[in-house]
């Protein structure tokens, strides 16, 4: 009992002391504490792809919070439409490049959570419309859209597949990083965070930050294959 008891009162001094600092000072701890999480992985995890996986059971994982909260008490008091549909949207794109250019384990995911958000948005559009805040889910789906859109036109991966599918690619990733804007904006409108709904939130934070470590481990490997064959080849032409 003593050594637990000395084990949560340095943790309970340090969780203080964060909520005691400043926005700023909290957003470069959690900077910090991101890059620090990115380097812990990048030496635990040999298969990149697997945090992928992860992200995906985690965005699933939160979709589940979402149904059982609809199925069970009958609201759907707090939720975004908006942000379900933008999930629809990037996730029924993502599935499309999944099958025109890789079909895998990511297809089947990406399939089944987009099958639960279709429910997520009947449910609310029609079963359950009644508690539906539509005076609070005002943020505009246009100003992350058209944003993301030129963003993928500008910006998309360089590989041999179809010009259309890698700007498509692009484009369910840009939207999938900020697809959660409206659900955050419908809650600093209501000021009251609903347990299901603050579940749901933390398991998107999840999976964002999941997905967004695959991308930069993935991007480092590719750096030091580069790297490495650079420097083969210049040692055979010297």
């Amino acid at each position: 009992m003593r050594g637990m008891r000395g084990t949560r009162r340095p943790l309970g001094a340090v969780t203080s002391w964060v909520r005691r600092q400043p926005p700023k000072v909290k957003a470069f701890l959690a900077v910090v504490a991101g890059m620090a999480a990115l380097v812990f992985i990048r030496f635990i995890v040999h298969d990149h792809d697997n945090l992928f996986v992860a992200a995906e059971a985690a965005h699933a994982l939160g979709i589940g919070v979402l149904i059982y909260k609809l199925t069970k008490e009958k609201t759907c008091a707090g939720l975004s439409l908006k942000s379900q549909d933008l999930t629809a949207i990037f996730l029924a794109v993502r599935l499309y490049c999944s099958f025109v250019m890789e079909y895998d384990i990511h297809t089947i995911l990406d399939t089944a959570t987009l099958v639960a958000t279709l429910f997520v948005i009947y449910m609310i559009r029609f079963k359950l419309r009644s508690t539906y805040m539509v005076d609070k889910d005002n943020f505009a789906l246009y100003y992350v859209m058209v944003p993301c859109a030129g963003l993928a036109l500008l910006i998309h991966p360089s590989t041999s597949h179809n010009i259309v599918n890698r700007i498509s690619w692009a484009f369910c990733v840009y939207l999938e990083a900020v697809s959660v804007l409206p659900q955050l904006r419908l809650m600093q409108n209501t000021k009251i965070v609903e347990p299901f709904t603050a579940h749901y939130v933390f398991a998107l934070g999840v999976a964002r930050f999941l997905s967004c470590a695959h991308w930069v481990l993935q991007t480092f490997i590719l750096a030091d294959f580069c790297y490495y064959y650079v420097k083969r080849y210049i040692q055979y032409c010297c």
